[in-house]
């Protein structure tokens, strides 16, 4: 996540008027991904910021959740699109970051994007996660069941649009815990 990552969003969305597109084969991603997952974060955003944040998040045993780093395959079988989840807190307790999610240009706009959130968000409801936080597009994350966070009493210790930080329930059952995002450092907020 940068300060504003939702550039890149909308664009991995498909819209009514689009062509069908390849299906887009998800799964988490292995050690022979990685220098493919640094390509496509670092094609996808104007600056290597978010692909050198892939790489940080990696190295830290606190935030890295071990099976919540997705690509999503392109029809020749090469990384599309990516999207990881991570350690975070709100208040005391834990929590989940989606950020980066990042899609190779020429895969913009056909489904990559949506198919590797949904694949993501599904494995940590299955691990168990309880609230998963992301900073981007309002029109594009509700989809995905994203709410404003600020409507569970969360909040960003830094100045965003309400509509921008997100949070989403993978079970719909308990209430979050509300209070203060915490990131991991290498977020650098």
């Amino acid at each position: 996540m940068s300060h504003d990552d939702s550039h890149d969003v909308p664009s991995t969305a498909s819209s009514p008027s689009s062509p069908p597109g390849p299906r887009w084969p998800t799964r988490p991603e292995t050690d022979a991904d990685r220098a493919a997952v640094h390509a496509v974060n670092a094609a996808a955003f104007p600056t290597p910021a978010e692909a050198d944040l892939v790489d940080a998040l990696r190295a830290d045993p606190d935030a890295w959740l071990p099976g919540l780093s997705y690509v999503a395959e392109a029809p020749d079988g090469s990384v599309a699109a990516y999207a990881l989840i991570t350690r975070c807190r709100v208040g005391d307790a834990p929590a989940a970051a989606l950020a980066p999610v990042a899609v190779a240009p020429a895969h913009q706009r056909r489904g990559a994007g949506e198919a590797v959130v949904r694949a993501v968000l599904e494995a940590a409801r299955l691990r168990g996660e309880r609230l998963v936080l992301v900073l981007g597009h309002p029109e594009y994350y509700p989809r995905f069941g994203f709410a404003p966070a600020s409507r569970y009493g969360i909040r960003p210790s830094f100045d965003v649009p309400d509509a921008a930080m997100m949070a989403l329930v993978p079970d719909g059952s308990d209430r979050p815990p509300s209070g203060t995002i915490t990131y991991p450092p290498a977020f650098g907020v």
